[in-house]
């Protein structure tokens, strides 16, 4: 596949994007956290750039091939704590609000609630948020995988 076209960093998005990020990082959520809840919402989203580079990053952050692996079928698996998997709930939710999904319930919400508070929260749902938001920019101009940014 060939990139529809170049991207051309707007220095002006290039800062807000960083401000966003380091304010999201700012917030105590564990970082292979926000990597995992990025990871996933790529997955649903089929954004193979956004998934390569979530890979390659959560592993510089530590994270193991059998859990990466395992993301996708993360319900499934053993290897998430309830913290995890309540963050991968809420990005599977937020991720998938199209055609009557019924997006983030009261169930998901208080089981996000439960483990982390309205700062870490507020980190998780802008981190689904942006990886949204890059995973619509890579679809439609066709972004390869294969660069980590």
């Amino acid at each position: 596949m060939e990139a529809r076209m170049k991207s051309v960093a707007n220095p002006d998005v290039i800062t807000g994007i960083t401000h966003l990020q380091k304010a999201i990082h700012a917030r105590g959520v564990d970082p292979l956290v926000l990597e995992l809840v990025h990871l996933r919402a790529s997955q649903i989203n089929g954004c193979s750039p956004c998934v390569f580079a979530g890979v390659q990053t959560a592993k510089k952050h530590g994270e193991t091939e059998e859990r990466l692996h395992s993301v996708v079928a993360w319900r499934e698996t053993p290897f998430f704590t309830e913290e995890e998997r309540a963050a991968l709930a809420l990005a599977e939710a937020a991720t998938r609000i199209q055609d009557g999904a019924p997006g983030v319930t009261d169930e998901i919400w208080d089981a996000a609630a439960t483990h982390f508070g309205e700062k870490q929260t507020s980190a998780i749902i802008l981190e689904i948020a942006i990886t949204n938001f890059f995973n619509r920019i890579n679809h439609t101009i066709r972004e390869p995988a294969g660069k980590a940014w």
